[in-house]
């Protein structure tokens, strides 16, 4: 069973309810909800967002397909606070918007016979991809292909948007964030990922100098600038520090994996070893926050459900370090089993209930495919 036969009367519901409840509630304005501006400090830049930052993960992706300016224009509307952008270089130097630069399973290139010489396999962070690659492409050339629904099996209502918009370059949703902006009278909050930049840096596309270049010229290169840069590899904001003073943040896979540039400098290092209050003053000496995988604060048992808050949330706040953790979905594939309702995968769980309890712990917001959901859990939340 498919959303489209049965997920989708409670699809809109959701939605429906967010686009109403976000504007009666002012959700998403400037002004801080009560006792948020306490915690955060109140001198301005992130530590003004509201509380729980509602952070639109690659967009509007629940409903629309991912790293589109279709998605990152639905989150905006629905109130979301923070919308985010994967990047990845083109091969003439541009950073454009894909969570990957494998885009075979986000775009139509594979309809087209004038590239299907360029699919190849790469290895990629030590895993082997066949596909196309963004790094293989001119940004004029990956203009002529259209993005589409990245996991159709599961989202099979997105797929109505398939071909409706290109791929963005990362200037354009600069340039959007800044119309956006003048329109609503109050700055749009980027979240700014830089994607393998090891292994782009390894083939003579680095990305942070790139990045910085576009931040300094659309003046988002300041400490309170209304943006954040975030990567799985430390070194690349460590590189990114020094380049400028914009809020960066450290984000966390499994406890047992390591950083793909630790693993390239022999650096032996795990997750588990920089959740620990040693590794988190690490990276509290050149970053504001971490975004760790949901279940480095809540793990789950071999069943799927939540077992015992860590003492990551409250480690992490001792070293004065913010809390982004990821992902919430709605659908019960991704919830954890104690918020799963009935049989079918692609169907919506508990999504509110696995809010909650994420909202408990204290973090200060969290990435979500499903903006207008975080937004109704937060205002229920704050009461």
């Amino acid at each position: 069973m498919t959303q489209g036969s049965d997920g989708s009367p409670a699809r809109r519901t959701v939605l429906g309810a967010a686009v109403l409840g976000t504007a009666a509630l002012g959700v998403g304005a400037t002004a801080t909800p009560s006792g948020a501006a306490e915690r955060h400090g109140g001198h301005g830049g992130y530590k003004d967002l509201p509380y729980p930052t509602v952070i639109a993960h690659r967009g509007a992706s629940g409903y629309r397909p991912e790293h589109t300016l279709g998605s990152y224009q639905l989150a905006l509307d629905m109130g979301a606070h923070v919308i985010e952008q994967d990047l990845v270089p083109t091969k003439d130097g541009h950073l454009v918007c894909r969570h990957e630069n494998d885009i075979t399973g986000t775009t139509d290139v594979a309809n087209h016979p004038e590239f299907a010489a360029r699919k190849t396999t790469k290895s990629v962070d030590g895993v082997s991809l066949t596909g196309w690659f963004t790094e293989d492409f001119t940004l004029a050339e990956l203009k002529t292909l259209r993005a589409k629904e990245r996991i159709p099996a599961v989202r099979q209502e997105n797929t109505l948007y398939d071909g409706r918009w290109a791929v963005p370059s990362f200037e354009e949703v600069l340039r959007w964030a800044e119309a956006e902006g003048r329109r609503r009278g109050r700055p749009v909050w980027l979240h700014v990922e830089t994607k393998h930049p090891t292994y782009f840096r390894g083939i003579g596309l680095g990305l942070e100098e790139r990045l910085a270049k576009l931040l300094r010229r659309y003046g988002r290169d300041r400490r309170n600038s209304p943006v954040f840069l975030q990567s799985f590899e430390p070194s690349s904001m460590q590189r990114m520090a020094k380049l400028v003073d914009s809020p960066r943040v450290v984000l966390f896979d499994a406890a047992n994996t390591r950083p793909w540039d630790f693993v390239t400098a022999g650096d032996p290092r795990t997750v588990a070893d920089l959740v620990k209050p040693e590794g988190l003053k690490w990276i509290a000496s050149f970053a504001q926050g971490i975004g760790p995988w949901v279940d480095l604060i809540i793990p789950r048992d071999a069943n799927g459900k939540l077992t015992k808050t860590t003492t990551l949330v409250r480690d992490a706040h001792a070293k004065g370090l913010i809390l982004h953790p990821y992902t919430m979905r709605n659908e019960n594939s991704f919830l954890p089993a104690d918020f799963r309702r009935g049989t079918d995968p692609n169907a919506y769980g508990d999504a509110f209930g696995a809010f909650k309890v994420y909202f408990e712990t204290g973090i200060d917001g969290i990435f979500t495919d499903n903006a207008d959901t975080g937004l109704l859990a937060a205002a229920d939340f704050r009461g």
